[in-house]
């Protein structure tokens, strides 16, 4: 079984088997942190693993991600989630009312919403990470794996004309999923 998923984790995802440790923790602790509401919702049945949540968040997915403003409220956005060695990973201008936001109050909490069969929601904090660091090297090839292949080799000089990317480093994360009548069919 080891062997299995140590070639499943290498060939498909970037997340070593102590990234799926810590992420599998984080479910665990969160779901046993939820209130009742949340526990009738997110049935022990519709959870999902770690393994589970590496597997569907490969690529590219959207976000819903909402920063703080200085009076408190919550403002929402849509960005590209890359969920990489664990994590959601977003970027975008650094001039942006987002990241001015971050800069300032780091909470943020995203959801992954691509429909009612499936949820991925964090809350955490937002790190920024340099891609054009020694440390950000993974992500930033990470980056360029899910986007030249969609927008061409072009999307490389996009990179690096100035976008910021930042890691969501989750205090709490919860999953849902539940069949959809096309799965059950």
């Amino acid at each position: 079984m080891e062997l299995r998923y140590s070639r499943w984790l290498n060939a498909v995802m970037h997340e070593t088997l102590a990234d799926v440790a810590a992420l599998q923790e984080l479910l665990d602790r969160s779901y046993a942190l939820a209130g009742p509401h949340l526990l009738r919702v997110i049935t022990p049945e519709r959870r999902l693993t770690a393994e589970q949540v590496t597997e569907r968040l490969s690529g590219m997915r959207l976000l819903a991600l909402a920063t703080v403003t200085a009076d408190g409220r919550p403002l929402v956005g849509p960005v590209d989630g890359i969920f990489f060695r664990g994590a959601f990973h977003f970027g975008s201008s650094p001039d942006s009312v987002r990241f001015r936001h971050i800069a300032a109050r780091p909470q943020v909490s995203a959801t992954h919403l691509p429909g009612e069969e499936l949820a991925v929601t964090v809350h955490g904090r937002a790190v920024e990470v340099d891609v054009h660091s020694a440390a950000g090297a993974e992500l930033r090839q990470t980056l360029l794996e899910v986007y030249v292949p969609r927008y061409g080799p072009q999307w490389e000089k996009f990179l690096d004309s100035g976008p910021v990317y930042a890691r969501i480093d989750a205090e709490r994360m919860f999953t849902f999923h539940m069949a959809s009548d096309i799965e059950g069919s």
